[in-house]
């Protein structure tokens, strides 16, 4: 299965975007559901997440309440929805997924997903 992830783009700070994650098979079936970010130089970083089946998520400090993370059954779509967007969040996004089991703990870890989107750029403007 591949992520697609799609969305990014070029944005003033205070606006907004979504951001949209979409596995190659509609059966594909991951429990969590992360979004992590880089920028050159830096570790990925955790954003937030979803569970798939409870719609619970969890979100960095960074972004709490500004980011929101959902998901379409239907279209196997997650989306990270991007409010009150900051230069410091200019970064390539990346939407990532796992096939193994893991403890609700490890969700805020990029180790726990082994299927990553292609990353899409977001670049916000001051």
């Amino acid at each position: 299965v591949q992520l697609q992830a799609s969305g990014g783009g070029l944005v003033q700070a205070g606006g907004s975007l979504r951001l949209a994650c979409s596995a190659s098979e509609r059966t594909f079936q991951s429990r969590f559901w992360g979004w992590f970010r880089q920028t050159p130089g830096k570790e990925r970083e955790f954003v937030g997440r979803i569970e798939w089946r409870t719609r619970y998520t969890w979100y960095a400090d960074s972004v709490k309440g500004r980011f929101t993370v959902s998901r379409d059954g239907a279209k196997s779509t997650v989306y990270l929805q991007m409010q009150s967007l900051k230069p410091e969040d200019t970064a390539v996004y990346y939407c990532a997924a796992m096939t193994r089991p893991i403890a609700m703990g490890m969700s805020v870890s990029s180790s726990a997903y082994d299927i990553w989107g292609q990353g899409t750029q977001v670049t916000v403007s001051s």
